[in-house]
């Protein structure tokens, strides 16, 4: 696993191709196609070509807070904080963990000044939209929020990444799950935002026998679990640094 990390970051600093797989601890490897942003991080980059100090917040419901994990500390916010301090050790970067468990679009745009927009943040991680799904919510209404966020973010000149649903049981039984994906995808695209592409990237888990639901949820069926969690967050440290830290990698050479 370390012998993993230390190659991917040697091949960063050489400017060399990324392979077709983005290995990650354990057995969690991610097309890159699906590990990648589709979107420019423009605030974020800066901040990281200018050793400025970066901060993220994740701001979510349950699978944010970290429902499920050992402890705080296996939830993926503090995993990705763990990735990007060790792809990126000359770098301040904080990740502030706003996950309430629970929550609906609704419920995260009302505390938007205070949880997030409060703390200046220069990237959002917003994981969004599997409550709605599980409660059969109006789920135009809560993909109106979800845009009417992502707006409010980027009007603060913030970088935005949207977090899809997770690949589990307890969202597959439900028939409306489409909706927010699509919903969350549509709204990623008219926004210029990107999405983190959970779902497809548990599903890629699933169908290639790396993970299977038993070794890849808790056992609600619904939340990650430790090892999860820690492929979430370096997989998403990837998509960042990929997109935000390649540039900057490479003229710090």
């Amino acid at each position: 696993m370390k012998h993993q990390r230390r190659l991917a970051v040697a091949l960063m600093l050489l400017g060399a191709p990324l392979p077709a797989l983005a290995t990650m601890p354990g057995t969690c490897a991610a097309p890159v196609d699906l590990v990648r942003l589709q979107t420019q991080l423009p605030r974020t980059t800066l901040r990281l070509a200018q050793h400025s100090a970066l901060r993220i917040v994740a701001l979510g419901s349950s699978s944010t807070s970290g429902t499920g994990a050992s402890t705080p500390a296996h939830a993926y916010p503090s995993q990705l904080a763990d990735a990007l301090h060790y792809r990126l050790p000359a770098d301040a970067i904080n990740v502030v963990n706003k996950g309430i468990d629970g929550e609906t679009s609704v419920d995260m745009l009302a505390r938007l000044d205070r949880d997030v927009l409060a703390l200046g943040p220069d990237l959002v991680v917003w994981q969004v939209g599997t409550n709605a799904v599980l409660r059969n919510d109006d789920l135009g209404r809560d993909l109106a929020v979800v845009r009417d966020g992502v707006r409010r973010l980027k009007s603060a000149g913030i970088d935005v990444i949207l977090m899809d649903l997770q690949y589990a049981p307890r969202v597959l039984d439900h028939a409306n799950y489409p909706v927010v994906e699509i919903g969350i995808a549509t709204i990623a695209g008219q926004e210029g935002i990107s999405v983190f592409r959970r779902f497809d990237i548990m599903r890629y888990w699933l169908r290639e026998g790396q993970l299977d639901f038993t070794t890849m949820l808790s056992p609600d069926q619904l939340h990650l679990n430790d090892e999860s969690y820690g492929c979430i967050g370096w997989l998403l440290a990837d998509s960042i640094v990929q997109k935000a830290g390649t540039a900057v990698l490479t003229s710090r050479r």
